[in-house]
């Protein structure tokens, strides 16, 4: 390896980190200039990450050891860079996203007292997040896992004019504080039981060296020690990406500029995603730990879409969609399909950020109209054709089961014993219904563009789907055999699993059927003990099913408590 293809990663991370250091230096002198330092530094950045990625692609792994000099050293913790396709991967999106943002933030902040700081953490944060997916062992990324949380809690509050801004930063970083006391306890565990932090040495040791944790004495009770490692790395990674129940940070960030929230959804909360697929081959030795990521990241993506539905707050609205977003990662992540949750994290990234910046431009623009906006009419309700109804059920509900007939008889693609396959065709199919009920309720436009309309989305999320399953699943994991052996090891239950995929199906079928009610004007078990239950479940969704109440409750309880032990002493 040339010195050149070593050092371009480094600068990679020095760009934003020397900008950072700079703005905050010189920020007040060069006030005019602050900006342009960052956007220039992130661009160069990502200009790196790109090349990077590419020669990665071609070439290989690129590792960088920075201390100890010596390789050969039997120092535990050790500093350096771990450049392989999923790191060049995030850093492409990781660069691409603050450029972005870097760009937005100059009008958007113009004039406010923390200009400068502002922009001096936005770089800051730009490099420690590099830092964190490039790290080339446990103990290196937590040191980066621990910087994040302090400087996601410093940009939330960066101008410490908005009271209520800070209460919230506070609480995003005690949430976090839980979930890495967790992921410490992981750390120490995988050092005492296998030796070493460095990844590739702590797979193989961790395959070849089985361990065991006595929980109860003379052995009566023990558990594998890699089951117990990953839960407890696992809940750092829920803490980080807002999974239930440590979700209760997410949706109280809105108080910051709409950039602070655009950084924070489009990449910090991406970090438990990245997190699980670096540690993909430890957690494919216990499927245990598998098994209990889908049902967090399913209850997540449950919970997070139903509270969204009843905000009236549009950027709480993007939060709790975040949420959901997040736990369809993690979900993927417990079902084997590690490359499938980083083409969701790479493709939310990139949305989110997008939908964020849109909804700041709309309050602004919002708070500078001197009038209200004028009421629109409602007008009568017209019913879709005949010709989009049929369109969208074939559509939804046919053609996904002739797809599957085909890839049985004529791919041979055994679909009764190859989850991985099956769970792709069905994340195609959910999707594909979501652009169908969407379509189907433009009313409108005339029925051909609908149903036209319908068939192109039907061919891009199945291409889409196709190349995320086949080239992008073998570009992250390259290896013959390693994506097929993540899929095995979070293979379910073949009855539990069936009754998902079957459960789910039922519930597309119903919502087309509701779907195409309402868009009729018509109601279907209109009764007052439905209405009875969808008030209480407002309540409930709009309460946040009173979890925050009750973490609330527990940390007085526990004050007191703590009180009263301290006068008896």
């Amino acid at each position: 390896m040339t010195y050149i293809n070593m050092s371009i990663p480094i600068l990679i991370l020095l760009f934003p980190l020397l900008a950072g250091i700079l703005i905050e230096v010189f920020g007040k002198r060069m006030i005019s200039h602050v900006a342009k330092v960052g956007v220039v530094a992130t661009t160069c950045s990502f200009i790196l990450s790109a090349w990077t990625l590419y020669y990665v692609s071609v070439e290989g792994p690129i590792h960088i050891e920075m201390w100890p000099l010596n390789p050969e050293s039997s120092v535990v913790f050790k500093f350096g860079m771990l450049i392989d396709r999923l790191t060049a991967v995030m850093m492409v999106l990781i660069t691409s996203v603050s450029a972005i943002i870097h760009v937005y933030s100059i009008r958007y902040l113009e004039g406010d007292s923390g200009y400068v700081r502002f922009f001096a953490l936005l770089s800051f944060i730009t490099f420690v997040i590099l830092s964190l997916v490039s790290s080339p062992n446990l103990f290196m990324l937590f040191v980066f896992w621990q910087l994040l949380s302090w400087a996601l809690y410093l940009i939330l509050a960066f101008n410490f004019s908005n009271t209520q801004a800070c209460q919230n930063a506070f609480k995003t970083f005690f949430v976090h504080r839980v979930g890495d006391v967790s992921f410490l306890c992981g750390i120490f565990l995988a050092y005492k039981y296998f030796g070493t932090l460095e990844f590739a040495e702590l797979f193989q040791a961790a395959a070849e060296q089985p361990q065991m944790i006595a929980l109860l004495p003379e052995h009566m009770f023990d558990v594998s020690a890699v089951s117990v490692i990953t839960l407890l790395v696992f809940v750092g990674a829920m803490a980080k990406s807002a999974q239930f129940p440590l979700h209760v940070w997410l949706p109280d960030t809105m108080d910051s500029p709409t950039p602070v929230s655009a950084l924070m959804h489009a990449g910090i909360v991406n970090a438990g995603g990245f997190l699980l697929n670096r540690l993909a081959p430890f957690y494919a030795l216990s499927p245990t730990t598998l098994h209990i990521v889908f049902v967090v990241g399913a209850m997540t993506v449950l919970l997070g879409a139903s509270m969204m539905l009843v905000q009236n707050d549009i950027k709480k609205t993007l939060g709790f969609s975040t949420m959901g977003q997040m736990g369809y990662m993690i979900m993927e992540c417990g079902l084997g399909a590690f490359a499938l949750a980083i083409f969701h994290l790479i493709a939310h990234g990139l949305f989110k950020a997008t939908l964020f910046l849109g909804a700041g431009q709309g309050i602004h623009a919002a708070r500078n109209e001197p009038k209200f906006p004028v009421p629109s009419a409602h007008e009568s309700i017209r019913p879709p054709t005949q010709l989009t109804w049929v369109t969208g059920l074939i559509l939804t509900l046919i053609m996904p089961l002739f797809i599957l007939m085909v890839a049985h008889d004529m791919l041979d693609v055994p679909l009764q014993d190859a989850h991985g396959a099956v769970i792709f065709l069905f994340f195609g199919w959910v999707t594909a219904s979501q652009v169908m009920f969407s379509l189907y309720r433009l009313h409108d436009v005339a029925s051909w563009k609908v149903a036209s309309a319908m068939i192109c989305a039907l061919f891009f999320i199945g291409f889409v789907y196709l190349w995320a399953g086949e080239t992008f699943t073998h570009f992250i994991y390259p290896e013959p055999g390693v994506s097929h052996g993540f899929f095995m090891a979070a293979a379910l239950n073949p009855q539990v699993f069936d009754a998902i995929i079957l459960t789910a199906t039922v519930l597309i079928i119903s919502g087309w059927v509701i779907v195409h009610t309402n868009a009729r004007g018509q109601t279907i078990l209109k009764t007052d003990r439905l209405l009875l239950i969808r008030k209480q479940l407002y309540i409930l969704l709009i309460n946040r099913f009173y979890v925050d109440l009750m973490y609330v409750r527990c940390g007085t309880n526990l004050l007191r408590l703590a009180q009263k032990v301290a006068h008896r002493f």
